[in-house]
């Protein structure tokens, strides 16, 4: 498990660490209120026991389960963990519903279990979620897939991104119902906006943040998209 943040002299309102599950290491986030320990798991998508194992050290009380979107590394395995502890789901947008339908098919492809399932909540732009005394904005986000999702914590200047982009790149649009100019518009008119020191998990690799993005990513540079105007 990977600390994405510290206690430092104040206890910060959200904790949440990261957890590396099946075999393309998609980030599932574990976060949790402090005033209340109560915790949700962002797209738990495989090794449950691994997970299950990360609650267990943490402590924490884990109250629902959110998703991003549709892809089976990051829900595969959602519906079998939300049905063995008896936890609601909530996301992703409902235009992933084709994605969620074909899991079970899409397990075999790719040598891992997972199984579809119908969402107890399906997001929408400009919702909120609670975990605890938390709440995370909900930003619709299409462009790898057209249902994806972020969830974004103001105060703690911490959004869970999924696969809409990465440190140093962003996420495929060559899947079906993917769009390029989508995406780009997302990440520059959706999450932009936000700050520039606002921390980003993304589905897979390292954390960074909106303004490094904006100065070095090749796809979504400032100047890069400047440029191609």
């Amino acid at each position: 498990m990977a600390n994405v943040t510290s206690s430092g002299s104040n206890q910060p309102p959200l904790k949440a660490v990261i957890i590396p599950v099946t075999p393309l290491q998609q980030n599932c986030t574990l976060f949790w209120c402090t005033q209340t320990n109560k915790a949700a798991l962002v797209d738990p998508g495989g090794d449950l026991d691994k997970l299950k194992a990360a609650v267990a050290q943490t402590g924490v009380d884990l109250e629902k389960l959110l998703v991003t979107h549709g892809h089976l590394d990051h829900c595969g395995q959602t519906g079998m963990l939300a049905k063995e502890l008896g936890l609601p789901i909530e996301g992703p947008q409902e235009e992933d519903r084709f994605w969620i339908a074909q899991l079970d098919d899409d397990g075999p492809r790719w040598g891992m279990e997972a199984h579809t399932f119908e969402p107890d909540r399906w997001l929408n732009d400009g919702d909120t979620v609670t975990v605890g005394n938390l709440t995370l904005d909900v930003i619709h986000c299409p462009g790898h897939t057209p249902g994806h999702v972020v969830f974004y914590h103001a105060p703690s200047r911490l959004a869970i991104v999924g696969d809409v982009l990465f440190q140093g790149s962003i996420g495929r649009t060559d899947f079906p119902r993917g769009n390029h100019a989508d995406l780009i518009n997302a990440i520059t008119q959706k999450l932009w906006p936000l700050g520039d020191d606002v921390t980003f998990i993304p589905g897979h690799g390292a954390t960074s943040q909106f303004g490094y993005e904006r100065r070095t990513n090749m796809f979504v540079a400032d100047d890069i998209l400047a440029a191609r105007a």
